[in-house]
């Protein structure tokens, strides 16, 4: 399936993306590139596969919530704009 020069500005405009003229080719042979490697991925054989990797191991990817003392709090606020009592002071956020 090749795209149209039509096809690509009418993409273009329902992204509104703002392609010149002298870039439409570019874009052209890259959207191409990308439906090709698609119409790839979209042939693989996958009849014989009975696995899916990931999808049903269940288990808390985060680390666990501790508390840690920093001992070098000055270079910690070092950057800060604003510091009170030890802490980072930021805008009241509603």
């Amino acid at each position: 399936m090749k795209v149209t020069r039509e096809e690509l500005l009418h993409i273009a405009k329902l992204a509104d993306l703002k392609i010149k003229d002298e870039e439409i080719d570019k874009y052209l042979l890259n959207l191409q590139d990308i439906l090709n490697f698609a119409n790839i991925v979209n042939k693989a054989p996958v009849e014989d596969l009975n696995e899916t990797i990931g999808s049903i191991d269940k288990y808390n990817v985060f680390r666990k919530d501790e508390v840690v003392e920093f001992e070098d709090e000055e270079s910690l606020l070092q950057n800060a704009k604003d510091v009170e009592q030890n802490m980072f002071k930021i805008p009241k956020v509603i």
